[in-house]
């Protein structure tokens, strides 16, 4: 017996007996493709349930005995374009009706389903507006996907920089000023680009900045990837689709009951026409999207519909059980939560969701602080040089969070002690352990607050010119040929163009002995970094 049989015969039987009690619900044979109560998944739980010979893609051919691992993965759903369930590209029926109610659910004129995430949205929008001309405005911790979509596009871009939360070493909210500020530098600007919440839950004005881009002239697309929660309850900042921006992309996954991959793209521009939106998505994203992905869609937009307000309740008396329990802790602090909650805030506003717990004063990184809770059973988002971050979703339970709280208090009072330094809490204190530093003690205690770098020229010219690979030692005003960034949160220390100064280098470096790893875009280790041949 080979490993597919085995698998197949430990689990086949119990997957055909759940399948047919709890998903052939509607009675029918299969050859019916009704609209089964608006729901896509129902319907193709059906199709799947019935007889009709599928004589067209995919070559899996529903066939779940000989392939007992799709089985598993609901691949007997998994179809293509057929009669009766028509097309994401081109929706006349189920997904338009959808669409049409994620549109409405969000407040918005239009909303196109994305099932190349949040990276095909931001391509797809950028495209759409920079494809009349026109300068960019971007703020600089944007999401790598913003940075490739400009080099394709090729239009002139400033970029300007928030403000820096040095307590935790992040980027603090974009304010309207600094928009108008720019806008009234660079009148040819036709688009700004921002990104609210951060991965780190940094939210923005964006009724305000939404004004401002407004009576320049200029379209505003927000990076609202980790905020499609927003507004949908008070204890949650409103969102960006209810502030005025003109385009706005969503991760469905991030936070809401959907699979990893889905997005979404709302419009209510007055400036860019849907019409050019909805064709420049359809450049980027599969001519063939996958029907697993627009059901999760369609399903998660009835559960919010239906359930939403007890469902967002619940979460929001969770995140209240949490607040309390942090207010235990005495080393390690929480942005927003526990004992930071009055703290001088420092940004527009918070989303509570996102819970950034940081290491400073405790001497550990935050890669040791994520690395502790993972030996606690507990897997964290993300680590940066001085935090870590926990991200929480609707789909958690109250055992969830009363782990999270117990192994933080437990690991709180195991470094305090360690510390001897019990119930006093040292952000920006210098770490006495030598590894945080790796230079003998010289190096800032704190991350260095993200500098502008220098631009010598443009992306796409940068990358098409001749480069070579040079020590980072030596690196200091030499003009990158490529990417460097941490991931997550995807946001580039160094964009093909800029020049390496001294403060992009000490960056590098403070987060490189913390443990932090960092990517370039010809895969070389950071160490060696490709630049610029000739200047």
């Amino acid at each position: 017996m080979n490993l597919y049989e085995n698998y197949e015969n430990s689990h086949n039987t119990s997957y055909n007996t759940n399948y047919n009690t709890s998903y052939n619900t509607s009675g029918n044979t299969g050859n019916d493709t009704g609209n089964n109560n608006g729901l896509l998944w129902r319907k193709l739980a059906d199709y799947a349930a019935g007889s009709a010979v599928p004589m067209h893609m995919p070559g899996h051919k529903r066939n779940m005995e000989d392939f007992p691992w799709l089985a598993h993965l609901r691949a007997d759903w998994d179809i293509t374009e057929i009669d009766g369930f028509d097309n994401l590209n081109d929706a006349e029926e189920i997904l338009l009706e959808s669409q049409q109610r994620a549109a409405a659910l969000w407040g918005a004129k239009h909303s196109r389903y994305l099932v190349n995430g949040s990276t095909g949205g931001i391509l797809a929008a950028v495209r759409a507006v920079l494809i009349g001309g026109g300068e960019v405005l971007a703020a600089r911790n944007c999401h790598k996907s913003v940075y490739h979509a400009l080099e394709l596009c090729g239009n002139p871009v400033h970029f300007f920089l928030p403000e820096w939360i040095t307590d935790f070493g992040i980027f603090s909210s974009v304010s309207p000023e600094t928009i108008r500020a720019n806008l009234e530098r660079y009148p040819a600007v036709r688009l700004v680009i921002l990104t609210s919440p951060t991965y780190e839950g940094i939210c923005s004005d964006i009724a305000s900045i939404a004004d401002i881009c407004h009576a320049h002239g200029a379209a505003l697309l927000v990076d609202e990837a980790h905020g499609a929660h927003l507004g949908f309850h008070e204890g949650f900042p409103s969102g960006a689709v209810a502030g005025g921006a003109d385009l706005v992309v969503q991760s469905l996954h991030k936070t809401l009951p959907c699979l990893t991959q889905t997005a979404i793209l709302h419009w209510n521009s007055e400036i860019i026409p849907w019409q050019e939106v909805a064709r420049q998505t359809a450049i980027f994203q599969s001519s063939s999207p996958s029907y697993l992905f627009t059901a999760a869609m369609d399903g998660c937009v009835n559960y919010v519909e239906e359930h939403g307000a007890e469902a967002f309740e619940r979460w929001i008396n969770l995140l209240r059980l949490f607040d309390r329990e942090a207010e235990k802790l005495q080393l390690l602090l929480i942005l927003g939560h526990g004992r930071n909650r009055e703290e001088p805030r420092g940004y527009f506003v918070k989303d509570p969701s996102k819970l950034v717990i940081s290491a400073q004063g405790s001497g550990h990184t935050g890669g040791e602080l994520m690395e502790r809770l993972r030996e606690a059973g507990i897997e964290l988002e993300m680590s940066s040089a001085e935090y870590a971050l926990a991200m929480t979703g609707m789909g958690d339970t109250e055992e969830n969070i009363r782990r999270l709280a117990q192994a933080l208090l437990a690991i709180d009072r195991a470094w305090s002690e360690a510390a001897g330094d019990k119930g006093k809490n040292m952000p920006g204190a210098v770490a006495s352990d030598a590894r945080l530093t790796g230079t003998g003690g010289e190096e800032a205690a704190q991350r260095p607050a993200a500098s502008l770098p220098e631009v010598f020229c443009p992306v796409g010219e940068a990358m098409r010119r001749l480069h070579r690979i040079c020590l980072l030692s030596e690196a200091e005003g030499q003009v990158s040929a490529e990417y460097i960034w941490a991931y997550p949160p995807g946001i580039p220390i160094l964009i093909p163009g800029e020049i390496l100064g001294a403060e992009q280098i000490e960056e590098m470096r403070f987060l490189q002995n913390r443990g932090v790893k960092l990517h370039t875009t010809w895969g070389e280790n950071a160490e060696q970094l490709h630049v610029l041949r000739d200047r």
